[in-house]
């Protein structure tokens, strides 16, 4: 169970927490390495061997995020073509449960939601889910340029929006981010067990997991 009386800000990741990471591995794993595919006449084995060290060289930088990146190296309408997979774009179970409660429990506590997310694609799965409406502010990392694998981001982040370290909870699927969430001094940390439900549930030892955002809920 959560102090959630000493909690006063609560952030939380948008793909693999709040929503279905399955979207995001289907997007960049099957259907780019496809479309690649069609665009150069060759097989989507072949495709999909070209691309993958290309999108591994990137992890954790800004750029791995950045729509406008990945369409002017692959010469794709990435933003495009996020629109016609949007049908993947599904809410995780129990999450709009936990943020509703979290609306009701204390006036006071801020929410945010932090998102490596590039804005077009924050912008796109906000239309669909409208989790947006539960926010105090929706942040992208592009918007302070650092990824939040940084710890340049959380301070950024807290030069924008004044918060206590010590008094903020941050859920995210990405152990990486957590590290730096800690660093930085973020107390209370959590993760997700099942970031793709298509796929097995991790085996996580370095943080508290969830199965889902009902664990959170008690005390609050």
């Amino acid at each position: 169970m959560l102090p959630w009386n000493n909690i006063e800000t609560v952030l939380l990741d948008m793909d693999g927490t709040l929503l279905d990471l399955n979207f995001d591995n289907h997007f960049w794993q099957e259907f780019v390495p496809c479309r690649y595919a069609e665009k150069h006449g060759i097989s989507t084995a072949t495709a999909r061997s070209q691309l993958e060290p290309r999108f591994k060289a990137m992890e954790g930088t800004l750029e791995w995020y950045c729509l406008d990146y990945w369409s002017n190296d692959l010469q794709l309408d990435i933003a495009g073509l996020k629109v016609e997979l949007a049908g993947l774009i599904v809410i995780m179970p129990h999450v709009t449960d936990f943020l509703l409660k979290l609306r009701q429990s204390q006036s006071a506590r801020k929410l945010l939601l932090v998102t490596n997310a590039h804005r077009d694609s924050l912008g796109l799965k906000m239309e669909k889910t409208c989790l947006h409406a539960y926010f105090d502010e929706n942040i992208s990392s592009h918007d302070f340029g650092a990824p939040k694998e940084h710890v340049e981001f959380w301070r950024k982040l807290q030069q924008r929006f004044t918060f206590q370290p010590e008094k903020s909870l941050l859920v995210d699927d990405s152990l990486s981010v957590l590290s730096s969430a800690r660093q930085f001094g973020i107390q209370y940390l959590v993760t997700i067990s099942k970031p793709d439900s298509t796929r097995e549930k991790r085996n996580v030892l370095e943080y508290p997991a969830i199965a889902d955002f009902r664990e959170l809920m008690p005390g609050l």
